[in-house]
């Protein structure tokens, strides 16, 4: 008996599978998000992608099989792309904000299956919906993990940290939430700046606004008119995540 998270296709070939399904889910995340999941059809989703009707049910069961993975595709892009920008970053602050940014970054990419997956989790079905539930959680974590060692090494005063990371989470997903607004105001990389000095900078002790100033002199990245006024620019800092390949849909 398959699992909640197995989406069989009569394909073989797993390249073909991975190709296929991710120019199918592109497809159809532009139209559930445009249309709404439930008055999109399997028709229109093939449509959309150019290819013929029978040729998606030979990669996906159902359309619920294909709103599973258009919601995996963000969720995995956040779980699999924030730790490796991360490696090689040993000051806790830096690892913090470095985290910020890569999930800001990645819901850039994302816009729109990040607002399905807010608009279209709860059409799932119910097995599938705990899925994605735990690997949202399993984000927070890692936004929560770098939160503790700041804490736990005094570069940040005692907090509700599982709070904290939830704030900077909704803060990444509103990027996408309300890009309609914010785009007009800010560019991304203010954007994120002006979350760092909103959601980080006030719970840093002495030690660890010593060490975000460090970051930002070195990094030209981080940067705020309370740290750095010295290197302030009217160039918007400098994106710290390293370039990576636009994520593909998983091919469960």
């Amino acid at each position: 008996m398959s699992s909640a998270a197995d989406v069989q296709a009569l394909v073989t070939d797993p390249i073909l599978v991975e190709e296929r399904r991710g120019q199918i889910v592109r497809a159809a995340v532009k139209l559930f998000s445009d249309e709404g999941y439930y008055t999109t059809t399997i028709q229109q989703i093939a449509r959309e992608a150019g290819v013929s009707t029978g040729l998606i049910y030979q990669y996906f069961r159902d359309k619920d099989d294909i709103l599973f993975l258009s919601l995996k595709l963000v969720l995995d892009s956040y779980e699999n792309e924030i730790p490796p920008q991360l490696n090689g970053i040993e000051h806790p602050v830096e690892r913090l904000c470095v985290a910020a940014w890569a999930y800001c970054h990645i819901v850039d990419e994302l816009r729109a299956a990040t607002v399905l997956a807010y608009r279209s989790t709860k059409s799932l079905r119910a097995d599938r919906r705990i899925l994605i539930k735990e690997a949202e959680v399993r984000t927070n974590r890692l936004i929560e993990k770098c939160i503790h060692a700041c804490v736990e090494g005094g570069y940040m005063r005692e907090l509700n940290e599982y709070l904290l990371s939830y704030q900077l989470v909704m803060f990444a997903h509103s990027w996408a939430l309300k890009h309609w607004v914010l785009s007009e105001h800010y560019s991304l990389e203010t954007y994120v700046a002006e979350g760092i000095k909103l959601l980080i900078e006030p719970f840093l002790t002495a030690k660890g606004r010593r060490g975000l100033t460090g970051v930002a002199q070195r990094t030209k990245a981080f940067s705020s008119e309370s740290l750095v006024a010295s290197t302030k620019s009217q160039a918007p800092p400098e994106s710290p995540v390293r370039r990576r390949k636009r994520p593909r849909a998983a091919a469960a």
